[in-house]
């Protein structure tokens, strides 16, 4: 049986040093998005918005030329999701990002290059 996937609720976007602030800038003072506070310290320079009950982020990458835009997908089996995709030919991209120890979840490349995190689904 296929696993099922869901769209989670975050939304990334990474953004080269130059256009951060600007970028920054446009969702909290042009389109007046609420800013959700950071409750962790990150490696990175982020900042949070409400999305109409999805998260943006908006990270700070310095190595980029050009912003990418990073998706979540959710699924109740981890493990039958990273088989099902390899069949499928998706291309694993773990090395991109490291996730916390114990994170139940992966990154995987769209055919457009769009990355997504398959993480499970938050049953809270």
């Amino acid at each position: 049986m296929n696993p099922k996937f869901t769209p989670g609720r975050n939304i990334a976007m990474k953004v080269p040093a130059h256009e951060y602030g600007d970028t920054v800038a446009f969702y909290r003072d042009v389109l007046g998005l609420e800013q959700i506070r950071n409750q962790a310290p990150s490696s990175t320079e982020s900042v949070r918005f409400d999305f109409d009950g999805k998260v943006l982020w908006i990270d700070k990458v310095p190595s980029l030329s050009q912003a990418e835009i990073w998706l979540e997908v959710c699924t109740s089996d981890v493990d039958g999701a990273s088989d099902y995709l390899e069949k499928q030919g998706c291309i694993r991209r773990d090395e991109i990002e490291d996730l916390p120890d114990g994170f139940s979840g992966f990154w995987v490349s769209s055919p457009a290059n769009i990355i997504h995190l398959v993480t499970e689904r938050d049953t809270t």
